[in-house]
């Protein structure tokens, strides 16, 4: 097999005609050679810290859609699913991802559950960790999220990091904010990088440490605009990564648009595609192919390099995507989940006044963080939402076994009417509503609990819903489905007065403890600050 074109070169920093010349899944030789076609040839782009579950796609339908934006491979951690159904959905989703030629490159999810604060479906201990590590398909330990745990020296959690450091297995990390002697003790204990940092100082502290920095952009957490400026500081230490990114975006952009826009904005091309798949290969120890003799032929041929629209992926000297088309076929296996909560009645989700000062999240749109605000209680017996000040009922429901909902406030949604739930809710993947009547909250608890997992719209009786029939937070679908039904249920969402972008993915971490500053679990709420739970009404 034999492609021609502008060759990318990322190793000798050039761009030349020529012809790769393929032998089996390998490249045999690259010969420079005029009056070639106009188009580039790039090594593949790898993906270097994303969550396939997010996409809510299974791992074969993500690399259906992937391939034809230019992506050859991921470095996943599979810690949603793993919180659902522990080794089991590590295992379901390796085996999904062989079903097709995409290279999956997974991780033994670290936080299993995230935290202590709240009910999970699994537990992965120092054990499980072992055994998943000793595998060589695991290729690292995936995000150690409980920077607390290694700070204040948890064994628990330092037995894992040393696992891993015994196995030569690169360890990722997870510490929002985390700066001064705390930071100096995360990367000390192990820590290889982060792909939490939403500043730029934020991330030279962190380089100057020695972490490497994963620049995040998906469609919650987008960084690339504040971090952009490491491209010509720190080019050898920046991979980019989506992290949580739903399937709408995934149809449209993946790394393609990220690394041409980058170029467009005049940072060097070289720099921006190793971001893309050298440093990502070289860090984690890949046999992904970067564009050389001898090196798997993993290859994207692209019109351009400030628009690149992907013509054609090749992945192991075979061709998966040509203009269009992908040119393998996936079958998805049996379903599985972990789902035993029943019905919740709408008395279970009031709220007594107090009378005293009560506690609210304030989200925003774009970002993971919230943060805490303190508000007069109005008068009246029941404490409920309040639109004109775009205050909600926020719900979160424990779907592994039936016990009381908790129940909180949270401003920035800007719905006016109605209400919205979801099951996929990090990182426990509980069910999550939010919403102005106690009906509507209900109602779509209730259609998700039916389901067993999935999203749902509710407004004045009228349901509809979505469903995830594996773990309750994936489609067995192609991503052009759940893409075009997501959308449908974000508009719903959209015309009850919700302004967000991403209203589910921001919904859907409002539960997620370990990254600040108040958040709810299924147990109450919980600030990040002090890393333990506060009450609903100040004292």
């Amino acid at each position: 097999m034999k492609v021609s074109g502008k060759i990318v070169d990322i190793h000798r920093r050039r761009i030349y005609p020529g012809e790769v010349v393929v032998g089996g899944s390998v490249i045999s030789r690259i010969e420079e050679k005029q009056d070639v076609p106009d188009v580039y040839i790039l090594p593949g782009l790898v993906d270097a810290h994303i969550h396939i579950e997010s996409t809510m796609l299974t791992p074969g339908s993500f690399a259906a859609a992937a391939v034809s934006r230019g992506t050859t491979a991921t470095v996943s951690d599979p810690h949603e699913i793993a919180n659902i159904l522990g080794k089991e959905g590590v295992d379901f989703m390796i085996e999904d991802g062989r079903k097709t030629p995409f290279k999956f490159y997974f991780g033994a999810p670290s936080c299993v559950p995230a935290t202590d604060f709240e009910t999970a479906g699994a537990s992965l201990g120092v054990s499980e960790i072992r055994e998943l590590l000793k595998r060589d398909g695991i290729k690292y330990l995936a995000e150690m999220m409980n920077y607390p745990g290694v700070v204040n020296g948890n064994r628990e959690v330092l037995e894992k990091i040393a696992v891993a450091r015994q196995l030569n297995k690169p360890v990722d990390g997870h510490a929002p904010g985390l700066s001064g002697d705390a930071l100096k003790k995360y990367v000390g204990a192990g820590i290889d990088t982060d792909h939490e940092c939403s500043t730029l100082e934020e991330a030279l502290e962190k380089i100057s440490l020695g972490m490497k920095i994963i620049i995040r952009e998906g469609s919650a957490g987008r960084n690339l605009s504040a971090l952009k400026d490491l491209f010509r500081t720190h080019p050898s230490r920046v991979m980019l990564g989506s992290d949580d990114i739903h399937p709408e975006m995934l149809r449209e952009r993946h790394l393609d648009k990220l690394v041409s826009g980058l170029i467009r904005g005049g940072y060097d091309p070289f720099d921006v595609i190793r971001s893309a798949s050298l440093n990502p290969v070289s860090h984690y120890g890949l046999d992904a192919g970067l564009l050389r003799p001898g090196d798997y032929a993993d290859l994207i041929i692209v019109d351009g390099l400030q628009e690149m629209n992907v013509q054609e992926t090749w992945i192991n000297g075979q061709k998966v995507y040509d203009r269009g088309k992908v040119l393998f076929s996936y079958k998805p296996g049996p379903p599985v989940n972990r789902f035993f909560c029943s019905e919740i009645s709408r008395e279970q989700i009031l709220v007594k006044n107090s009378g005293l000062p009560f506690r609210v999240i304030n989200t925003f749109d774009g970002e993971l963080f919230t943060k805490e605000t303190i508000h007069e209680a109005p008068e009246g017996k029941i404490l409920e939402s309040d639109t004109s000040a775009d205050i909600l009922k926020i719900v979160v429901k424990d779907r592994y076994q039936d016990s009381a909902p908790s129940v909180a406030f949270i401003r920035g949604f800007g719905l006016r009417s109605g209400a919205f739930a979801s099951s996929v809710a990090h990182d426990s993947h509980n069910i999550i509503a939010a919403g102005v009547k106690d009906e509507d909250i209900t109602d779509a608890i209730n259609e998700l609990v039916r389901l067993k997992g999935g999203l749902a719209v509710a407004d004045g009786g009228k349901i509809r819903s979505m469903q995830l029939s594996i773990g309750g937070i994936m489609s067995d679908r192609p991503c052009e489905e759940v893409a075009a039904e997501y959308q449908f249920l974000s508009g719903l969402v959209g015309d009850l007065g919700c302004h967000m972008s991403s209203p589910f993915m921001t919904l859907s971490f409002m539960a997620l403890l370990v990254i600040p500053e108040l958040k709810l679990s299924d147990r109450g709420l919980f600030n990040s600050n002090t890393f333990g739970f506060v009450s609903l009404f100040v004292e």
